[in-house]
């Protein structure tokens, strides 16, 4: 098997992440919005600790890991690594991990019944990845520097 046909398959695989790993980053903020709403300790509260936390143990952070291994392996492979649209993408990626931190630091706060953000913050909050990955797909497809 030649080099394109690795180049494809990593690509393959960072796209699935990637979509996994957005799908989380937009359901996560959502679910915190619900759970700012809900009385602490009550049922509903403790069903979306359980969900909350399966979201990113188990899908967001292998997604992002993924992501992250397959992206910068496919830009390697495809040659970007010197581009400067790849840097800038990088730049955002960046960015991209950092509000899955910050949705992790919240989720354990939820988790120990501690958060005292409204639903307002979590829907503003749900916007960022949206935005990020707006211009991260521009760059990508334009490519324009």
């Amino acid at each position: 098997m030649d080099l394109s046909f690795w180049a494809d398959f990593t690509k393959v695989f960072h796209i699935v992440a990637v979509i996994s790993w957005m799908a989380g980053l937009l359901y996560l903020p959502r679910l915190y919005v619900y759970h700012a709403g809900t009385k602490r300790s009550s049922e509903l509260s403790e069903t979306l600790k359980v969900m909350e936390y399966r979201l990113l143990r188990y899908i967001m952070n292998p997604a992002m890991i993924v992501s992250w291994v397959a992206g910068l392996l496919t830009g390697y492979l495809q040659g970007f690594l010197s581009e400067p649209w790849f840097h800038a993408k990088l730049l955002l990626v960046v960015f991209l991990t950092v509000a899955h931190m910050m949705l992790a630091k919240y989720r354990r706060e939820f988790a120990e019944d501690r958060s005292e953000r409204t639903d307002k913050f979590f829907r503003i909050i749900n916007e960022v990845p949206t935005v990020l990955m707006i211009i991260i797909v521009v760059l990508v497809i334009f490519k324009p520097f």
